[in-house]
C-alpha cells in the first residue's frame, strides 16, 4: 500500500495522473507535462514534495557528527539559515543519498532527504549518531511545497506567515528562515528562483489552495524531471547510488577535501579512488538531430570504450534532446549513441543546460 501526502485529495480533485514514486501516490502530471514545464520556465508552478523527509539534528555534538556524516563541511556555515547540498557516503565512498543541511542554531540543525531513501537514511544516521550527543528526530508532521520560476516568490510573498513575509523576500538563494510553524527557504530543484515551503501538514491544503488563487499553477513529477535534467541536477537511484561515488556522478564539487584533518566517512575511499584517477567522467550531451536520449543507452567513444547515460530527456527550452552520461576518462568532443539500435552523434558538454530560463550552452557550436 502506497503513502499519501496530505494533498492527495487535492491532485485527484485537480485531475492528475497519480503514479507510484519511491512508495508515494505522486502526480505525474495534470494534463500536460509540457505546459507544467514552460509553466515553470515562465512564470511559477507548485509541486507536492510532502514526500520528502525532514530530520532535525540537535545537541551538543550536533556540529561534530554532520562533520563526519557528510563529505561536505558543515563549519562552512556560519550564518543563521545558511544551506549546504552534500552527499552522505558509506564507507567505499558510495553515496547513500544527496541532501541538503540548513544551519538553525550552533546545536540545531535540519536536513532535508530524499523520499525514496527514507528509511535506510533514518536507519544510517541513527546508527553513526551513537557514537555522538545527538538527537534525531524525524518530523513525518510536517509537509512540504515547492513553488518555482520566475514569479514564485512574488506570488507566494502574501500567503507566508505576515512575520516571516520581509525576511523571505530578503532571502539569499540557498538560504532559509522561519518561525514556530513555517521553515521557508530559497531553494529548488529547477533551475528556477523561488520557495521550498515546510510546513505543518493540516495547513498545506490552505497554501496549496492560495497558491493555485494566486494563479500558480500545480506541477507534476514529469515536469520535476524534464526541469531538474535541464538544470544538471542529478536523481537519486537515476545518476548515482550507493555503487557510485560523488568523483563519478559529478559531485566532487560537493566534497570538502580541507581541512585535511575533518575526518568523514567514505574519506579514505573517495581520496584512493581520487588519487588513483581510476573513475569514470560524468558528463552532459547533446543530440541537434531527431531522436530521444534515454537512461541506460549506450555511448560509443571512438576508441571503442563505452559508457551510459544515466539521465536523459527531449528538453522542452531548448528544443533538442538532452543527457547525463557516465563516460570513461576522454578528450574527446563528441561520441555516439545508440537509440533503438541505431547510431546518432551526439556532443559532449557541461552541465547546466539551462538556468533561469536560459541556455546555458552554446547550440550553435
Amino acid at each position: 500500500m502506497t503513502n499519501k501526502t496530505p494533498l492527495y485529495e487535492q491532485h485527484i480533485q485537480s485531475n492528475a495522473k497519480m503514479v507510484d514514486f519511491g512508495g508515494w501516490d505522486m502526480p505525474l502530471h495534470y494534463g500536460s507535462q509540457l505546459e507544467e514545464h514552460r509553466q515553470v520556465r515562465t512564470a511559477a508552478g507548485v509541486f507536492d514534495v510532502s514526500h520528502m523527509t525532514v530530520v532535525d539534528v540537535s545537541g551538543q555534538q550536533a556540529a561534530a557528527f554532520l562533520r563526519y556524516l557528510v563529505a561536505n563541511n558543515v563549519d562552512k556555515l556560519q550564518t543563521e539559515g545558511k544551506a549546504l547540498y552534500t552527499c552522505m557516503l558509506n564507507e567505499q565512498g558510495g553515496v547513500i543519498d544527496d541532501l541538503i543541511v540548513y544551519y538553525q542554531a550552533p546545536e540545531q540543525y535540519r536536513l532535508v532527504v530524499n523520499a525514496a531513501t527514507r528509511y535506510k537514511d533514518l536507519a544510517w544516521i541513527q546508527k553513526q549518531a551513537s557514537n555522538f550527543v545527538v538527537d534525531i528526530k524525524e518530523r513525518p508532521e510536517l509537509a512540504m511545497l515547492a513553488i518555482q520560476g520566475p514569479e514564485a516568490r512574488d506570488l507566494t510573498k502574501a500567503l507566508l506567515p505576515e512575520a516571516l513575509q520581509a525576511p523571505a523576500m530578503a532571502l539569499k538563494p540557498f538560504s532559509a528562515c522561519w518561525n514556530d510553524s513555517h521553515f521557508v527557504a530559497r531553494t529548488g530543484y529547477t533551475g528556477e528562483d523561488g520557495f521550498e515551503v515546510i510546513l505543518p501538514a493540516s495547513d498545506a491544503v490552505s497554501l496549496w489552495q492560495g497558491l493555485l488563487t494566486a494563479g500558480v499553477k500545480p506541477a507534476g513529477l514529469g515536469a520535476r524531471d524534464t526541469l531538474r535534467i535541464e538544470a544538471g541536477m542529478n536523481l537519486y537511484g537515476t545518476d548515482m547510488d550507493e555503487n557510485i561515488s560523488p568523483l563519478a556522478c559529478g559531485l566532487e564539487w560537493t566534497v570538502a577535501w580541507e581541512p585535511a584533518e575533518r575526518d568523514f566517512i567514505g574519506r579514505a575511499a573517495i581520496t584512493a579512488q581520487k588519487a588513483s584517477g581510476d573513475y569514470p567522467m560524468f558528463t552532459g550531451l547533446i543530440l541537434t538531430e531527431k531522436g530521444i536520449l534515454r537512461s541506460h543507452q549506450v555511448v560509443d567513444l571512438a576508441d571503442g570504450r563505452s559508457g551510459e547515460i544515466t539521465s536523459g530527456t527531449f528538453s522542452p527550452t531548448l528544443g533538442f534532446s538532452i543527457a547525463m552520461a557516465r563516460l570513461p576518462q576522454t578528450t574527446d568532443e563528441t561520441v555516439t549513441v545508440n537509440i533503438r539500435n541505431k547510431t546518432f552523434p551526439a556532443r559532449i558538454v557541461k552541465p547546466p543546460f539551462v538556468r533561469m530560463g536560459k541556455a546555458c550552452i552554446d547550440i550553435a557550436k
